[in-house]
């Protein structure tokens, strides 16, 4: 075995197994040629024999090729005469050459070596696998080391024959199916012994006695054999014989043969164990005579009472009766086939006098050998689940199931009907999906009350498993006692089912339409339920633990302290499931997915592996065509095809791809997703259809690759299959899901004709472009061909495989073909796969949700939401969020620089390239971390299709930043121009009252006294003010509301009118108020309502509709007003005349499209509510307009400065004192004004990032916004919300704001302050000393030194400009400096002491920055309920219009017509229901609510997804606040819009957390 196994086939050290997990990664192709290196032998022959390839067993060792230059030449005779000497070398070298060579090795030698260096689950395997290729099985085995003989009972554990046993009762013959595990088959068993040496291969013959034309025991004979063997000798091999219940059966029912190998008479342990155990013994010895062994032995075995047959070498007699039960037959001159038949009718009388049968289990009591299963973990292992098995001894499987597996019973099957049909409401839709809700938690709470369940013990021995191994043997003895139960009652069930399936058949061919045909479609449907519940396996125990933990989770049970058990459950599957163990993934007795459980065993996987990325491979096609059967010869997968069972649901299973080959991949697994066949025999009619369109549709979403597996060649059959899955790419295609596909053509019977492969492919590809154009009309799409659904290529995607058996079953071997073809078929996926990233495990999870979500509500395409997606969007639109505050705030701070140079006269034009070159930077780092997030970030598969979009987003972002700065910077500027006449004046005032202010000093020196110096100046102020503005005209204030009545009366409005909507106040809540029915006034021979509405009544939609009218004429006006340059220019009566006109023409435009008009009050009202909304601005800016624009004013600003500059002159300073003072004034001035906008933008910034509400995308916004409103139950600022949500957005902001500044977040307020304001303290002290340092060195004056002090502090800090004409005498520099900089310490104490107020009320408002980054978003609104469109872009086609916010229509007042009865429908649950409504109040169709964008425009471009209502913030809304809804709107929640009592359980913070689970979605 060590020069075997270790030197010669690569395999591991004794003490190192093979593990079973090793072989079922995914490796390198397969080599399919029949010779290999001796160091790949092994794994080759593992590999071929996992893909049922019978050719495994032959593969040879390659052998260099001989140079025929080297060989040498036979020496021989020169004469003429030389065949005869010729023959003769050839003789004498033949005589010569070893038969032995060393080169070569035996295959079962391989085989053998293989099976010791293997764990016992490898081992197992690989006997599941020989059993599969009809090979004889090593059945005793001896120790190589040892003297110890061997039972590998545990390698059959898995392996279920299936025969059809042949009686004959009277002149009727009776054929029965027998299905069952290998192991608990009782059968006569006919062992054959070898005595001696001889020529004939006793295997061989046994071959013939079992299939003639396959070998299942390997002979001397046989490809590949040699003389020289090692392991082989004393092994005993079994196989048995299944009839197929025909005619040509060589045997009538079950038998197994054994085969001893080797010498017997060297085996005689062996040989007394056989025949302990047979019906009948075969000896083969080369001759007999009393001398030697052999006799001894055959004469033993003539005494005993087992039957025999001695077939002796030498001897040419035929069969003879020695004496009863024992026959004699020579072998000399006769051929196998004659041997054989004489056998097969010996054996065949000997057993029908026998009752001796042989069973494997029984092999266990036999002393004389071991048995691997006595080793104590699989003892363990068995020993646990047979506890179990104790609970239900002798009981029924169906009796089982509903007694120790409850949940997933009626239980299971009744919630998933209520499920279903919460789809389908009508009528009461909010009270009746109540009540299914309710429904649904009493089912749960009953599966929760279930105490007997069998997932609870099972669950208890695995946790009890130390090791992984003790698990392992657990699991596997779990499903091999489970088969066992089921495979007897399940082979009989179907064998009933298929004898009526064929009469209904036959009746139906013959076109029989009599009751006959409907009792026997009631008896398959009840067979069918007989299956069901006989059957039985692993997955129904992971079913029930899905159940348990779905019922407890949607009850919330968790206790105190420990946790219960069913916690557990996900992590346990998820580690079965990571080990390689298939998981249910839809239940395909309920034909539903346990979403719940399904998500947390995914999140458990992620846990433990990781978000990996998968390869989802997906697999549909017909039921009983072989797709389990091909998965599990492909990739080695466990899916269930044995005990008569067919997969049922979907299940997926792991495979991980193996180190060698992992680097050539973008992922690490492969998921496979198995399903249950199309067309099932179970349903009929249009329940199948809907069941494959289903299943279809979920599976190829799911997928990266399809495979579809038809198999044979019925046209009609292939038609049904193709339509279903063309339908399913379709629906694909239209929700942006783009998987591959590979049909593989199954049972084919020629292969290997490449004109007919090409005819086929033709005859496909024509096929699926009919079926593509049949499924575009379904699903209204425009399709010419199936290329135009999805990528394919006929000649690439079609892969044709050979029949799965040769010859018949059940003695068939697996087709060697078909192995080939499955290599082919895996290499082509894995080809494929190389371009996929796959998708990772989390998003998978995600899909499951989607699907299953859009399936239930059965429009799948206006229903799919792509969670994944939505997810990534929603990440995105952070980002965006985030890179354009970094070109906001930096843009911010350029206008900070300029705004006050523009501002004090030092710049009088700024260009677009100036701005962009100082963004450039900025500008570069976005779109650099826009490119890396893009591809770099772990969905960049997914962000790819908005990387344009957003690309142009920012572009576009920027542009609009830059040119609205500049907008803003050209109005100062203008500001500038239009005020330049009294800029003159200014400079020329301040030259004057500082000369003036000298001049009166000097004559009042004498004078100590503040208050006198005070009233001195008063006195010679007023002078020099009328003075200095003799020549100047004053700038009035204005009189807004005289001139809205002159504006209004001009239009003709007569003044009682005016009066009366002003003292009453009601134009102010115009916007606000519910009802608009007293300014309406209907048109002549016209009727306000409309009989075709349906949802809410005319009469409110049209208020709805008013309302939103005054709503875009107001933000109309309000943009026409602001456009006006009253700041610059001052403030004209015309611009409210303006105003006034484009209300009148509005309201003229609005009444053309009703039928109905207004009345004049109500033009009125709307032209004093637009005033009204304009006047704060108006005033404002016509302020700053005066501020800047009058002299008097201006002068009166500047009075204090210079009475300072009078007292310091009075007081006897110096010019450099005065200058210094003077420069500190205008030092505080600027230095306040950066200081508070930099602290307002640097507050807006830090808010922007670190404030919950404010950091993330405009769905996080809302959401708080919506939480805020539940937290101070104001029902005014509900409905100002609900009315207008942008204005409530915009308050909410601006109370935050202030909330941080002066509340929650003071202090970090005030420290942003500080460092602001020791940082422009900083730069003026540099600045201060830099400047001082270069005049002295260049010897400069006054003004040299001012002009290099400004050019110092800029950018941070812009000085007003500074005249020097009254102190060219200062030339003592550092005095002057440290004159500034005593006032420099007062400057920066007064400014350490600023207030956040101060902050608050300059130019750059931190909540004016907030608002206009945070509100320049979309704010479309829900055709049906009015809620706000959550996207981050303000223009975000082509993606659709979304919120996860919907509520119900009564909250904006809408009630059923005719009625006062207010509307508690969500839109969400409505487009899940099967009502209909009218898109126009003049529409004659109705649209169904499930297809709702077919209406067009506006419903169109949203996409309003069936939540279930989940969301119970509304519900807690409308009951908490029913009385004041019902007072505002004067309706009722009654009748149809009775709250349901189940809404009324929510409190607020049921409310807010419902908020944080629908963002979370």
């Amino acid at each position: 075995i060590n020069q075997i196994s270790s030197l010669r086939l690569d395999l591991q050290d004794k003490c190192e197994k093979l593990l079973l997990t090793d072989l079922l990664k995914i490796g390198l192709p397969v080599k399919q040629c029949d010779t290999t290196s001796e160091k790949d032998l092994a794994r080759v022959f593992l590999q071929r024999l996992m893909m049922l390839d019978y050719k495994a067993r032959y593969i040879l060792v390659q052998q260099s090729s001989p140079d025929v230059r080297n060989l040498q030449s036979v020496p021989g005779s020169d004469n003429c005469d030389t065949e005869e000497n010729d023959m003769y070398q050839l003789m004498k070298n033949s005589a010569n050459i070893d038969e032995t060579d060393p080169s070569h090795i035996h295959p079962m030698d391989v085989q053998m070596a293989v099976f010791h260096c293997s764990d016992s689950f490898l081992k197992q395997k690989m006997i599941t696998k020989l059993a599969e290729c009809q090979y004889a099985l090593p059945l005793l085995v001896p120790d190589i080391n040892t003297d110890k003989i061997e039972c590998p009972l545990w390698t059959f554990r898995q392996i279920i024959k299936t025969w059809k046993k042949t009686e004959m009762k009277g002149n009727v013959k009776t054929v029965t199916m027998k299905s069952m595990p290998i192991y608990k088959a009782q059968t006569p068993m006919v062992s054959f012994f070898r005595l001696g040496s001889m020529s004939l291969s006793k295997s061989q013959l046994m071959n013939a006695l079992i299939n003639d034309r396959h070998n299942t025991f390997f002979h001397r004979n046989c490809r590949g054999s040699t003389k020289s063997r090692h392991l082989m000798d004393g092994v005993a091999e079994i196989a048995w014989y299944c009839p197929a219940g025909k005619d040509n059966d060589f045997f009538t029912d079950c038998i197994a043969f054994c085969n001893l190998h080797g010498d017997s008479l060297e085996n005689g342990k062996q040989r007394e164990i056989l025949t302990e155990m047979s019906s009948v013994i075969v000896v083969l010895v080369p001759t007999l005579n009393n001398k030697d062994e052999n006799w001894k032995v055959v004469l033993e075995l003539m005494k005993s009472r087992k039957s025999l047959i001695c077939l002796i070498a030498d001897d040419s007699c035929g069969a003879r009766v020695i004496k009863h039960g024992k026959y004699q037959m020579g072998l000399n001159g006769k051929n196998y086939a004659d041997i054989s038949d004489q056998l097969k009718e010996i054996i065949q009388k000997l057993l029908s006098g026998s009752d001796k049968s042989f069973q494997l289990e029984s092999m266990a009591k036999v002393s004389k050998i071991t048995v691997d299963e006595d080793e104590e973990v699989c003892k363990k292992g068995k020993n646990a689940f047979m506890e179990i098995v104790e609970s239900f001894k002798e009981m029924d499987v169906s009796e089982i199931k509903d007694k120790f597996l409850p949940c997933q019973g009626q239980l299971w099957h009744d919630w998933c009907k209520i499920k279903k049909e919460t789809y389908h409401l009508k009528g009461q839709i909010e009270k009746e999906r109540a009540q299914k809700d309710e429904q649904l938690m009493e089912l749960r709470q009953k599966q929760s009350a279930c105490t007997r369940s069998l997932a609870d013990s099972f669950t208890k021995f695995i946790l009890a498993c130390l090791t992984s191994e003790e698990k392992k043997y657990f699991l596997t003895w779990t499903q091999v006692l489970i088969d066992a139960l089921s495979t007897n009652s399940v082979s009989l069930v179907l064998q009933n089912y298929n004898a009526t399936w064929s009469e209904v058949l036959d009746l139906k061919r013959n076109h029989d339409k009599s009751a006959q045909l409907k009792q026997k479609q009631t008896e398959l449907e009840q067979l069918s339920k007989k299956l069901q519940s006989a059957t039985f396996g692993l997955e129904h125990i992971f079913r029930e633990m899905g159940q348990i933990y779905e019922a407890h989770k949607t009850l919330n049970k968790l206790s105190q302290g420990q946790k219960p058990d069913w916690t557990k459950y996900p992590e346990l599957a998820a580690d079965l499931m990571i080990s390689g163990h298939p998981m249910e993934l839809m239940d395909g007795d309920a034909g539903h997915v346990p979403l719940k459980w399904i998500s947390s065993l995914l999140q458990n996987v992620i846990k433990k592996l990781g978000d990996q990325r998968v390869f989802v491979l997906s697999v549909l096609g017909v039921q009983s065509s072989g797709k389990s059967t091909m998965l599990n010869a492909m990739f080695g997968l466990q899916f269930a095809v044995s005990a008569g069972r067919c997969t049922k649901g979907a299940y997926m299973q792991l495979v991980k791809l193996s180190e060698e080959i992992k680097d050539n991949y973008q992922f690490d697994y492969i998921l496979v997703v198995d399903t249950e066949g199309l067309r099932a025999l179970e349903l009929a009619g249009n329940a199948t259809l809907h069941h494959d369109n289903e299943l279809a549709t979920f599976v190829v979403g799911l997928g990266n690759m399809t495979l579809i597996n038809i198999f044979g060649e019925n046209p009609a059959e292939m038609q049904d299959v193709l339509q279903i899955v063309v339908q399913a790419f379709m629906r694909m295609k239209k929700v942006k899901l783009s998987p591959s596909c590979v049909f593989v053509h199954q049972n084919v019977t020629d292969i290997t004709a490449a004109e007919k492969n090409m005819d086929g492919k033709r005859r496909l590809q024509e096929k699926l472009d009919k079926m593509a154009q049949l499924a575009a009309q379904e699903e209204v799409c425009d399709v010419e061909c199936f290329s135009d659904v999805i990528t394919f290529d006929v000649q690439k995607d079609v892969k044709y495989f050979a029949q799965l058996w040769e010859g018949s079953p059940p003695m068939a071997p697996p087709n060697p073909g078909y192995s080939e073809s499955v290599q082919e078929l895996k290499s082509i996926i894995l080809s494929k796969a190389k371009q996929s990233t796959g998708i990772t495990l989390s998003h998978f999870n995600n899909k499951i949700q989607d699907l299953w979500d859009a399936l239930m509500n059965e429009h799948f395409v206006f229903s799919f939401k792509n969670t994944q997606e939505i997810a990534v969007y929603r990440k995105l639109e952070v980002q965006y969020r985030n890179w354009t505050w970094a070109l906001r705030s930096e843009m911010l701070n350029i206008e900070n620089q300029l705004y006050p140079r523009i501002e004090k006269g030092q710049l009088d034009k700024v260009e677009l390239s100036y701005l962009n070159k100082e963004m450039s930077e900025t500008y570069e780092e976005v779109t650099k971390s826009m490119s890396d997030y893009f591809e770099d970030d772990k969905d960049k598969e997914l962000l790819v299709q908005w990387r344009g979009q957003f690309e142009n987003k920012i572009k576009e972002f920027h542009e609009e930043l830059v040119r609205g700065v500049k907008r803003k910077l050209d109005e100062v500027i203008e500001q500038n121009n239009a005020r330049k006449k009294l800029d003159n004046k200014k400079t020329e005032f301040e030259n004057n009252l500082l000369q003036k202010s000298k001049e009166l000093a000097h004559h009042l020196k004498c004078i100590d006294d503040e208050e006198k110096l005070e009233a001195q100046f008063n006195d010679v102020w007023s002078h020099w003010v009328k003075e200095l503005t003799s020549d100047t005209k004053p700038i009035e204030n204005i009189n807004l509301e005289k001139d809205q009545l002159v504006v209004l009366q001009e239009l003709g409005v007569e003044r009682g009118l005016i009066d009366e909507s002003k003292r009453s106040e009601r134009y102010k809540n115009l916007s606000n108020t519910g009802v608009y029915s007293h300014y309406v006034t209907a048109k002549r021979n016209m009727r306000v309502l409309h009989s075709t509405i349906q949802i809410g009544d005319f009469s409110h939609k049209e208020q709805e509709h008013i309302r939103s009218f005054i709503n875009k004429v107001e933000q109309e006006c309000l943009e026409a007003i602001k456009s006006k340059p009253v700041a610059t220019r001052g403030y004209r009566s015309t611009y409210l005349q303006e105003l006034a006109k484009t209300v009148k023409q509005r309201v003229k435009d609005f009444e053309s499209r009703k039928k109905f008009t207004f009345r004049k009050e109500f033009t009125v009202d709307l032209s004093l509510h637009v005033f009204d909304r304009a006047e704060g601005w108006i005033i404002n800016s016509h302020k700053i307009y005066r501020e800047k624009n009058d002299s008097l004013a201006y002068l009166d600003i500047k009075k204090n400065e210079y009475y300072n500059i009078f007292r310091s002159f009075c007081k006897g300073s110096s010019s450099a004192v005065v200058f210094g003072e003077i420069m500190c004034e205008k030092l505080k001035v600027s230095a306040v004004e950066a200081v508070c906008n930099k602290t307002g933008v640097d507050i807006a910034g830090e808010m922007k990032c670190s404030f919950p509400a404010f950091n993330g995308n405009r769905l996080n916004l809302e959401k708080n916004v919506l939480a805020s409103l539940a937290e101070k139950e104001d029902f005014n600022r509900f409905i100002s919300y609900i009315q207008n949500p942008r204005n409530q957005v915009e308050a909410f902001i601006e109370e935050e704001v202030k909330k941080y500044m002066f509340t929650t977040q003071k202090v970090k307020a005030q420290n942003i302050l500080k460092k602001n304001v020791e940082e422009i303290s900083r730069v003026i002290s540099q600045a201060l000393f830099e400047a001082t340092d270069e005049v002295k060195k260049k010897k400069g004056n006054i003004e040299m030194w001012v002009e290099e002090f400004s050019r110092k502090l800029k950018p941070k800090l812009i000085l007003d400009t500074v005249s020097c004409q009254n102190f060219s005498d200062i030339n003592n520099f550092d005095f002057l400096k440290e004159e500034i900089e005593k006032g420099l310490e007062s400057i920066t104490t007064e400014m350490s002491e600023l207030s956040l107020e101060k902050v608050n009320d300059c130019r750059q408002k931190p909540d004016q920055i907030l608002i206009d980054q945070l509100c320049n978003c979309c704010w479309e609104r829900c055709p049906f309920c009015d809620a706000v469109c959550t996207n981050t872009l303000k223009d975000h086609s082509p993606e659709k219009h979304s919120v996860p916010f919907h509520r119900p229509n009564g909250i904006k007042g809408w009630h059923k017509r005719g009625t006062v009865d207010l509307v508690i429908d969500f839109c969400t649950t409505l487009v899940a229901s099967d009502g209909s409504f009218h898109p126009k109040r003049d529409s004659k169709q109705a649209v169904p609510f499930k297809q709702y964008p077919i209406a067009g425009e506006p419903f169109a471009s949203w996409s309003i997804t069936a939540d279930n209502s989940k969301l119970d913030y509304w519900k807690w809304f409308i009951w908490r606040f029913q009385m004041e809804l019902e007072d505002y709107y004067k309706k009722k929640f009654q009748g149809d819009g009775e709250i349901p009592q189940q809404w009324k359980n929510f409190s607020k913070n049921d409310a807010i957390q419902s908020l944080n689970e629908m963002c979370s979605l």
